[in-house]
């Protein structure tokens, strides 16, 4: 049996009863590890008594960040039941198809996302009913009559799961991650320890429950030492700041869109003396927007990780940070790292190469596809994680972009991040996303799309001549589209997709 997460709420719940575990913005309610143990405790008889619900089983969740999801997820571990997150930015059409997959036996969520509403809640392809249970009309009433006392103490088997986690993509179905006990505990303590978190950190969550990020950048690390976590319903720029003074959070994570949104907001340049660092992931992050972030006050590190690993792989102190701009900083501890080629052979500092994972945070597979599981999971137990990284003499890392986002032109390999990264600083611009598409002399050519800065002037020909001062002739796109947003997939990454079979 190996190590596994477990039941961190139990013991800091008698360790330092009174200790803060939870902030719900939207109430008000403060949340001890008491309070959270139990409710955790109402949460399970529910599901065990009420609903029938046994080991081995999996419970969905499709709600924004409640207190309640939390709970639900604790009395899953306990159950030793299947967590699955669900994401309500999806169509009823591709949710039904994650519920077909992923099988739940309950589905808890909010009345506005019930995609049973008008239709047979039933599992079209296994035969399976499955139950809907509105968290606002039918839970109280359950909750009523759920019974009291404290549940057994659970020991888990690390390699056992604990949440399935769908990641979107770009091309093909969505694929449900399976995260076992040993991914989350081995990555909270690489990650308190790498990042220096503690007992007295507060964190905000603002990015969805149905994103590893919501649950294991700082949630579940925190919760292992007796930190704080702040829920946060919904992102807001122009109060964001402030929550973070007036809760007096320590750290938090914003993707670049995020922090796009943080510099033009009212609040931008605030002061909170709380607050150590900000950390930027779920994309690469602007260097000229990291500099925006830093000359408002803030400290700021990048992140990197994935679905399948970690999802925090690397670190770096804010200070090195500075002097090594872009970096992710290097591997957090248990975690080994190996750049190749095609080949599969390694290469050498200042090459890139595809990152390739390996160590206690690496997922089981994913759900029900033996085959995307073989081709990610090699032999030797390294994860292919399809992004293309490059690392320095001392050994920090870079990351570069996707290998499908790779396009070649006229033999040339064009990476879009380092096309991007050359664009992001000319004049104006807010947001550059650059995809290969077809062309009868080159094979395939870059084209930019590009959001103006607001009441920047911005012409395609300033943003190709920009690119050419900085970029060989074959990395120049060949033409620009102005946007006003980007579309993005669910994850909130930019869809490329969509953006190459524009016109």
């Amino acid at each position: 049996m190996s190590a596994g997460y477990g039941d961190p709420i139990r013991w800091w719940s008698r360790f330092s009863p009174d200790r803060i575990a939870l902030v719900d913005t939207k109430s008000g309610d403060r949340l001890s590890y008491l309070d959270l143990d139990r409710l955790s405790d109402r949460w399970l008889s529910v599901l065990r008594d009420r609903l029938g619900v046994r080991a081995g089983d999996r419970v969905a969740v499709l709600m924004s960040n409640r207190v309640e999801s939390v709970a639900i997820f604790f009395a899953c571990v306990r159950l030793r039941v299947l967590f699955v997150p669900l994401n309500w930015r999806l169509s009823d059409v591709e949710l039904a198809g994650i519920i077909d997959d992923a099988g739940p036996v309950v589905v808890v969520g909010e009345g506005k996302y019930n995609l049973f509403n008008a239709k047979n809640a039933k599992n079209a392809k296994n035969g399976n009913s499955v139950r809907w249970i509105d968290v606002d009309v039918d839970a109280p009433g359950l909750m009523e009559v759920a019974a009291g006392g404290q549940s057994p103490d659970v020991v888990v088997d690390g390699d056992d799961a604990a949440m399935v986690i769908y990641t979107s993509g770009s091309t093909g179905r969505p694929k449900g991650a399976v995260l076992p006990h040993r991914q989350l505990l081995f990555n909270a303590i690489a990650t308190t320890t790498a990042w220096e978190l503690g007992a007295d950190d507060i964190a905000p969550i603002t990015t969805p429950f149905f994103h590893v990020g919501g649950w294991n950048v700082f949630a579940t690390p925190l919760w292992l030492r007796g930190g704080c976590v702040v829920l946060v319903d919904q992102y807001d720029a122009a109060t964001f700041l402030g929550t973070l003074a007036e809760q007096k959070c320590t750290v938090a994570l914003c993707v670049p869109t995020q922090l796009m949104m943080l510099a033009e907001s009212p609040q931008f340049g605030m002061e909170i003396p709380s607050l150590r660092w900000l950390i930027s992931g779920g994309a690469p992050c602007p260097l000229p927007l990291v500099d925006r972030i830093r000359a408002g006050g803030y400290a700021l590190r990048l992140g990197y990780g994935l679905t399948e690993c970690g999802p925090n792989c690397f670190a770096m102190s804010t200070e090195e940070g500075v002097k090594r701009p872009g970096s992710v900083g290097r591997p957090v501890p248990f975690l080994e790292m190996k750049l190749v080629d095609e080949a599969m052979f390694e290469v050498g500092p200042g090459e890139t190469g595809e990152l390739l994972l390996r160590g206690p945070q690496v997922f089981n597979g994913y759900l029900n596809a033996p085959e995307r599981t073989a081709d990610a999971l090699l032999d030797g137990g390294w994860l292919r994680t399809g992004d293309l990284a490059r690392r320095d003499a001392s050994g920090a890392f870079w990351i570069a972009g996707r290998m499908k986002e790779m396009f070649i032109s006229g033999g040339e390999n064009v990476f879009p991040g380092e096309v991007e990264a050359a664009l992001n600083d000319c004049p104006g611009v807010a947001e550059v996303v650059v995809v290969g598409v077809a062309d009868p002399l080159w094979g395939e050519v870059g084209r930019a799309f590009v959001v103006r800065r607001k009441g920047a002037s911005l012409t395609d020909d300033q943003i190709i001549a920009h690119a050419r001062e900085r970029l060989g002739r074959y990395k120049v796109p060949k033409s620009v589209v102005m946007l006003d947003d980007i579309p993005r997939l669910g994850s909130g990454k930019p869809d490329r997709r969509a953006l190459a079979e524009m016109t």
